[in-house]
């Protein structure tokens, strides 16, 4: 047995030396189209790990699994990969430390999408995040209604952080469990209060429709004001 050209096999399967840079290439090729993918998806899409650390293990993860299964994959082209995207990380981690426009890119910003109560329609629409996950987050920290939240940011890693109104200052909101908020209306049956649907504006509604006049939405939930029990 010729061990020779085994290992040359082994290492670099009969491509010529020059295919590194071909590798180094494809590498970043990948790299970036796996950035603005990801990117794309969303910070749901990507949750617990940010966009920049989910493109590094994808692409260390693929460099990695070739070489292990298929014979015809050379080791050093995949070394090769690996010392790219080493590279291009610590380029962009660089580059995130010094240019905070750059790392808005990349990493995207955190957003407020309730504030006293109500959402944020402007902001919440730009989030690739419907209504009913959104409120499965905050049913999850055992909220009831929106009125008990004073504050709910959707950070870059996806996850949502809730502050609370203290119990005393907790107000009538639009009830987020689904046995209430599946209550909602078009035609306001009695006077009372009552929230909007879409974006959570509260306040006392006469009997007949009625506009929503942050949103423009017609259906609207009788409100609640219990306090929050964690």
């Amino acid at each position: 047995m010729n061990y020779e050209f085994e290992w040359e096999r082994i290492l670099f399967n009969q491509l010529p030396p020059h295919f590194l840079v071909e590798v180094a290439i494809r590498s970043t090729v990948m790299f970036l189209i796996l950035l603005v993918v990801l990117k794309l998806t969303g910070k749901r899409g990507i949750k617990q790990l940010s966009v920049f650390e989910t493109v590094i293990i994808i692409s260390l993860g693929s460099a990695a699994g070739d070489p292990m299964f298929y014979e015809d994959v050379g080791l050093i082209p995949a070394i090769g990969v690996f010392l790219v995207v080493l590279i291009l990380y610590r380029l962009v981690t660089w580059l995130t430390g010094k240019s905070p426009w750059f790392e808005k890119l990349i990493e995207g910003k955190t957003e407020c999408l309730i504030e006293n109560g109500k959402f944020s329609p402007s902001k919440f629409e730009r989030e690739s995040l419907s209504q009913d996950e959104f409120f499965t987050e905050l049913r999850l920290k055992s909220i009831e209604h929106l009125g008990q939240v004073k504050q709910a940011y959707l950070e870059t890693t996806g996850d949502v952080s809730v502050f609370f109104y203290e119990d005393e200052e907790v107000k009538y909101g639009l009830p987020i469990r689904p046995e209430l908020f599946c209550r909602k209306t078009d035609q306001i049956p009695k006077a009372g209060i009552y929230s909007c649907s879409k974006c959570g504006d509260t306040g006392e509604r006469k009997p007949g429709k009625h506009t929503c006049p942050v949103c423009s939405n017609t259906q609207w939930v009788p409100s609640i004001n219990t306090r929050r029990i964690a």
